[in-house]
């Protein structure tokens, strides 16, 4: 199966089980920026249940652009605000959350540079949480990046959808032990770092046993 995805923070455990599956992925690199989607948030499971983490971007009204541009910022140009200390929150949230799963720290010291070293594009910092997740998965698979919009996918499964947060999707992937779980109940499809934090080399057998 060939298939075209969009980049995520972190991305969904729905988009990876696509992705193991595929003998090549390609993302999408040319589209257009769009609010309330996992190109900057994803949800997480604290003491609470369901947390969204979300990356503050430079929305282009502030850039100086005009109506139009606005509209049609590309995917690829959106900038983080780093005004915002968002990763010192992000990465506490993740410790308060994971701390004691039973895989956190096997995954912590290359987990660290995500959040404390600075990214400008939010492209680029999704790249390297699609490289945390390849390497920590050891998922050896071919991927590749669109040099322009693909409208009408004619030989790629079209994916991109899963970008949506707000899509109402069925799936609802199987139990695995989450650490609130006896608190709050079993959370479905969270992103992709809730999984390897709870199943740690486990991870890919479990993606690759999905339906």
């Amino acid at each position: 199966m060939e298939i075209l995805l969009h980049p995520a923070y972190f991305g969904s455990i729905f988009q990876y089980v696509q992705l193991v599956r595929a003998e090549r992925v390609v993302f999408e690199n040319e589209d257009n920026y769009q609010k309330q989607t996992y190109r900057n948030r994803m949800y997480i499971y604290d003491s609470n249940g369901k947390l969204l983490l979300n990356i503050p971007i430079k929305h282009s009204s502030s850039l100086g652009l005009n109506t139009k541009d606005n509209r049609h910022q590309k995917y690829r140009d959106v900038l983080i605000e780093n005004d915002f200390e968002w990763q010192k929150q992000h990465w506490r949230a993740l410790k308060a959350s994971y701390q004691t799963s039973p895989f956190f720290e096997f995954y912590e010291d290359d987990l660290y540079p995500l959040y404390h070293k600075k990214f400008r594009y939010l492209l680029d910092f999704n790249y390297a949480c699609l490289d945390f997740v390849l390497e920590s998965l050891q998922l050896d698979i071919k991927i590749e990046k669109t040099s322009e919009y693909i409208l009408n996918p004619k030989d790629l499964q079209d994916y991109r959808h899963l970008i949506d947060a707000k899509s109402r999707t069925t799936f609802s992937n199987s139990r695995y032990p989450q650490v609130f779980e006896p608190k709050n109940g079993f959370i479905p499809n969270l992103a992709i770092i809730d999984l390897l934090f709870n199943e740690g080399p486990n991870s890919l057998t479990y993606l690759e046993e999905e339906d």
